[in-house]
């Protein structure tokens, strides 16, 4: 357990490596016992993103055969996990689960936090699995040792394209649930594990979206976006979350109603979203201010990024790290591997690459310059780097920026059209609503 103490720190450093991470929601108490519950489509980098988002040491349950695992079982032991037995596994070991349990309720009894991921398995699925009843009876026989509730808090995790370098992922934490009337009925009460079970399911799927088919994505986005840039509504990522969510159900409703209106809005809402791809705009920059004078003190803000020093960083950064980064891609291309199991193996191996790297680079310094340029390296190295990556998004992203600055100025006829298209559509998604 020597990796516990100082696990949470490094995930955080590793998540914002390795994703573009954001985080929202209510804030987590940084004492006492605390379960944390998340959906699992991502492998281990989801304790990974719930470890940096508690900002607190967490101990989480996994499935025995990782502990075993020539790989990764050192990492999973020093983190202190706690292994859980699964059918699926091995039935002859289901009945250690019994010590396993006692072992969560002690660690909780002692002000602890202790993470675990209800659907029992990861997936890539648009949607949560059936979540199993292991987080409730948890809670359960915590509170009886406790003889009190404490704070169960839903973390919802969402990636936009999970296996990808630099994508974007989103940590949102939920209110703690309310269970004091369910807390001192104890873990063999059946109806009680059950109702509380019910009650994680659902604070889970207020921080998750969960689609009907991937395919539905584009289209729930477009009308909450749409929605968003009509109503003048910015919203903070906890709330477009929910507002997804929301927009999720009431699709399946109008699907499962066969509501002739509401199926007839939404392929216009996914002819308006395939339109704005093709021009790659979003719907909030149908009403951007582009005038003359907003785009040259755009360009003035960002006229940094053609300095040369901000040239010379972003191609140092990439040159530095060049080598190793293919070696990455190009191993994990080679293995076999499941959709929500690759950015796991992606980080495991890429960090023991740019760790190599770093080192052999750290020796050639200090062999040719000596030992002061090698300690300077050893610290210059990986910030430049980091910088230069930063520097190369923002090129990106001031690219795109301009691009749809300048669509926007000369596509004016058609610019109004999808304005006015997109006026009426947020009116009957009003209607809908």
């Amino acid at each position: 357990m020597w990796l516990l103490p100082i696990f949470s720190p490094i995930a955080r450093a590793a998540a914002h490596v390795y994703y573009r991470v954001r985080s929202d929601g209510a804030s987590l108490p940084r004492t006492g016992p605390l379960l944390l519950v998340a959906n699992h489509p991502n492998s281990l980098m989801d304790p990974t993103l719930v470890a940096a988002a508690a900002n607190r040491p967490v101990q989480f349950l996994a499935k025995a055969p990782l502990f075993s695992d020539a790989k990764i079982g050192w990492l999973i032991r020093a983190a202190g996990a706690i292994p859980v037995y699964r059918r699926a596994d091995d039935p002859a070991l289901m009945d250690r689960n019994e010590d396993a349990f006692r072992a969560v309720f002690g660690v909780l009894a002692d002000g602890a936090a202790v993470g675990i991921f209800p659907e029992g398995i990861s997936h890539s699925e648009p949607s949560l699995a059936p979540l199993k009843t292991g987080a409730a009876r948890i809670a359960l026989g915590a509170a009886s040792r406790l003889g009190r509730s404490f704070p169960i808090v839903p973390v919802g995790l969402s990636f936009r394209e999970k296996d990808t370098f630099r994508s974007d992922a989103l940590v949102v934490r939920g209110a703690p649930l309310s269970w004091d009337d369910l807390a001192r009925r104890g873990v063999e009460d059946a109806s009680a594990v059950k109702d509380l079970t019910s009650r994680i399911n659902d604070a889970l799927r207020a921080v998750t979206i969960n689609l009907e088919s991937w395919e539905d994505r584009p289209l729930v986005e477009c009308a909450v976006r749409i929605w968003e840039a009509e109503r003048g509504e910015p919203s903070r990522q906890a709330e477009r979350v929910s507002r997804l969510e929301l927009t999720t159900r009431l699709l399946a409703d109008v699907r499962a109603r066969k509501d002739a209106a509401g199926l007839v809005l939404a392929e216009e809402v996914r002819r308006h979203d395939g339109r704005l791809r093709r021009l790659r705009l979003r719907p909030s920059d149908l009403r951007a201010d582009v005038g003359a004078t907003r785009g040259v003190r755009w360009a003035a803000r960002r006229l940094h990024l053609l300095l040369p020093f901000g040239i010379l960083l972003a191609t140092a950064g990439a040159a530095l790290f060049w080598i190793p980064y293919q070696l990455t891609g190009t191993i994990v291309n080679r293995i076999r591997l499941e959709a929500d199991v690759r950015s796991t193996w992606k980080l495991l191996i890429g960090a023991v690459l740019y760790v190599a790297w770093l080192v052999l680079l750290v020796i050639a310094a200090g062999l040719v310059f000596g030992g002061l340029v090698a300690l300077l390296s050893a610290v210059l190295v990986p910030a430049v780097a980091i910088s230069g990556l930063l520097v190369r998004e923002q090129w990106r992203a001031s690219w795109s920026d301009a691009r749809r600055f300048f669509v926007l100025r000369s596509r004016g006829s058609l610019i109004r059209r999808l304005r006015e298209e997109q006026r009426a559509l947020a009116t009957r998604l009003d209607l809908l609503l």
